[in-house]
């Protein structure tokens, strides 16, 4: 039997969190002394303890590790498979935010200014006869979207016939749970190809990764707010107008952001 201090030093684990597994009923002292109130630890309980720490540097939070313990090979095998494809996703948006630190902090010591990069124009926009598709998504569905919409489109013979666009409907913008529709320009006849109207737009085009394309949003509000004249009448809308099928690379990619605009 190893006393707390002792066991610590042993699994290289503090004599505090050992005290904190007590308490939350993950890992138990095998004998705790009635009359010191010491908690001792047996050689057994180290194999559990550098189960627990294996499983807490996976990311499992530690009710998760409580749950994961008393599983078998194979399913426990099934969790940390799950884990590995969280641990992927988690990874790729921090690498995401870590370029994005990047590249702001390129434009602010190149220009001061993120909207500097960014030439906003008005713009009288025509129709366009559009197939579309609407739905509630988070912003990671939005590629499945397309490729859906693009599915619709071969299975009523119609022929796409210019850019690509998503429509935000939605009150607020929420990236869990968007009203969106995407729409694409087509030729070709049937019932549910419908005209988006022509209009009146504030607009701009970034270049470069979508997820940077925050920055032309920045640019037209900064732009809405020396324009007092105007005021936005409908929600934003997304026009790809060299999308992934036409880029060698995402720093070509060209997405038009326009925002609807009347007489204020």
């Amino acid at each position: 039997m190893y006393t707390i201090g002792a066991f610590s030093k042993l699994s290289h684990v503090s004599a505090r969190m050992l005290r904190h597994y007590d308490a939350i009923g993950l890992l138990r002292p095998a004998h705790v002394d009635p009359d010191t109130a010491y908690r001792y630890y047996d050689e057994a309980q180290l194999s559990t303890l550098i189960q627990i720490e294996t499983l807490k540097s996976y990311g499992f939070s530690l009710s998760q590790v409580a749950q994961l313990l008393p599983l078998g090979q194979q399913e426990l095998s099934r969790r940390i498979q799950r884990r590995r494809v969280e641990a992927h996703r988690e990874l790729e948006e921090l690498r995401k935010s870590l370029r994005r630190m990047e590249e702001d902090i390129l434009r602010m010591e190149g220009t001061g200014m993120l909207k500097d990069q960014y030439h906003v124009i008005e713009m009288e926009a025509p129709a366009m006869r559009v197939l579309g598709l609407r739905r509630t998504i988070s912003i990671g569905q939005t590629h499945e979207l397309f490729q859906a919409l693009y599915r619709e489109m071969e299975a009523r013979g119609l022929r796409r016939a210019g850019a690509a666009q998503l429509l935000f409907l939605g009150e607020e913008f929420n990236y869990e749970s968007m009203d969106v529709e995407a729409q694409v320009a087509v030729s070709g006849d049937h019932p549910d190809v419908k005209e988006f109207p022509a209009g009146k737009f504030a607009a701009v085009t970034h270049v470069g990764p979508y997820e940077t394309v925050r920055y032309a949003y920045d640019a037209l509000c900064a732009w809405l707010a020396a324009h007092p004249e105007y005021k936005v009448c409908g929600g934003a809308v997304e026009r790809y107008l060299k999308d992934e099928a036409q880029a060698a690379s995402p720093e070509e990619l060209e997405t038009g952001v326009l925002f609807p605009i009347a007489n204020a």
